[in-house]
């Protein structure tokens, strides 16, 4: 495990050469990636840290989207805004999301879990662009940490009474009184709010809002995936309990996602709608990890891959507009396709995979999500036709409001694209549609 760690470890000492970090991190996902041809079953333990291979597509995940945030951000250098600190906060974030995913053992998950939180903060408190970002960094601190705080009492109550911690030897647990449920639900509620699950959602719009590009990008991309990933490694040990309450989640999930999709057709703002719509996706993914189906688990692994690096890229997108139009609203900035023609394509291409459309790896996802829950229970297929009707509407209604018009007459004539943008752009959109090739790679099975 210590080769995907150390790399890491030695670009913070080159914090202020810039380039030799992005450089230094694209050498790094691709090096990620040849490690695939290894053994994955839980190889190279020790330090209690291993991976398989759902963690490894997650740590492949987060050092892919870093590497694309450094090209993103060069913004941050070129104003030379404490760049050497933005590089280290965010090296240091993509320190935590490797020690997370590769974990063996729940304490250091928790710990390590927990840390990510404090780059992000940073992030947004140093780096954003309003002053309402202090309001959207405490939401999000006291939303993660109020809920965080009965999981690490859970952790600790599981290693008294089963004597181990370790991933792999933990077993369901087989209780039946009150005492149970209590403990099944202070385990399982930190990662529906870092997922988030519909009613503990409301940090997620202010944070991204708020957040600059690197935070939002790491935060659609890697961040609501500990959530998804966190769920998949508790749900061992409260399986029998968890069979109980799958009810409760999934119809949570439907009416939230029909709710947040309503959200998204009346939002102004170009991030806040691309956030609300993350909200949308995630409640699938919590859908089919809750019923407990190989379908599911296959479904949201694929769904999250996808909805990182999807995301993640319009994102990106919205945060180029900013920096020509100087505003995110979709009032102002409409008509952008005779004012950035060439950018049209992506807005188009991501916007399409976004509301899973073919070739794109969401589609592929989405089917084994619907598959496995009309095979839970038919009457959810109502909850997932609203769904699946309105993720479609508003993504439409985000690209047709923002490329189409006439454009806001006060611009001035700007470059249409620089190239370090249309490749950050095209390494988000090449994954997300190659991979539907090769499923294998991706579902986790």
């Amino acid at each position: 495990m210590l080769k995907f760690i150390l790399p890491i470890i030695v670009l913070m000492k080159f914090k202020n050469n810039w380039n030799l970090v992005q450089f230094g991190l694209g050498v790094l996902s691709s090096l990620v990636g040849l490690s695939y041809f290894h053994n994955m079953y839980m190889y190279m333990l020790g330090f209690s840290l291993g991976m398989d291979y759902v963690s490894y597509l997650m740590v492949y995940l987060s050092v892919w989207i870093m590497f694309l945030i450094i090209i993103a951000s060069s913004k941050v250098n070129m104003e030379s805004k404490f760049s050497s600190m933005f590089i280290t906060t965010n090296l240091f974030l993509l320190l935590s999301l490797v020690v997370t995913f590769s974990s063996l053992n729940y304490l250091l998950f928790y710990i390590s879990f927990e840390t990510s939180l404090i780059p992000t903060l940073i992030l947004i408190l140093g780096w954003g662009y309003q002053p309402e970002r202090i309001q959207a960094g405490i939401y999000m601190l006291f939303y993660t940490l109020a809920l965080s705080l009965p999981l690490l009492g859970s952790l600790i109550y599981l290693s008294s009474s089963e004597c181990s911690l370790v991933i792999s030897l933990s077993k369901p647990l087989l209780y039946e009184n009150y005492g149970y449920v209590i403990w099944y639900f202070s385990s399982v509620m930190a990662f529906l709010v870092k997922l988030p699950m519909y009613m503990f959602h409301l940090w997620l719009p202010k944070a991204h809002v708020e957040a600059p590009v690197a935070g939002s990008m790491i935060l659609a991309g890697v961040l609501l995936k500990l959530g998804g990933y966190g769920l998949i490694r508790i749900l061992i040990v409260f399986q029998k309990i968890s069979m109980k309450f799958s009810w409760l989640w999934v119809s949570i999930s439907l009416l939230g996602g029909v709710t947040i999709s309503l959200v998204c057709l009346r939002q102004v703002d170009m991030k806040s709608l691309i956030a609300y719509s993350s909200v949308v996706h995630m409640s699938l993914v919590l859908c089919g990890l809750m019923i407990f189906s190989w379908w599911g688990l296959m479904g949201s692994v694929v769904v999250m891959v996808g909805h990182g690096l999807c995301s993640s890229g319009l994102f990106c997108l919205a945060n180029m507009v900013y920096e020509r139009v100087g505003s995110r609203s979709l009032l102002i900035s409409k008509g952008l396709l005779s004012f950035m023609p060439s950018m049209g394509l992506w807005w188009f291409l991501l916007s399409v995979s976004n509301m899973a459309a073919p070739p794109s790896l969401n589609l592929f996802g989405e089917i084994s999500l619907i598959i496995s829950l009309l095979s839970w229970s038919k009457i959810s297929m109502i909850g997932l036709m609203f769904v699946s009707f309105f993720s479609a509407a508003y993504t439409l209604y985000m690209y047709s409001l923002s490329q189409h018009g006439i454009f806001f007459n006060a611009l001035y004539s700007c470059s249409s694209g620089k190239v370090r943008e249309y490749l950050v752009l095209f390494l988000h959109w090449l994954p997300l549609n190659l991979l539907i090739l090769n499923v294998n790679l991706v579902s986790g099975i």
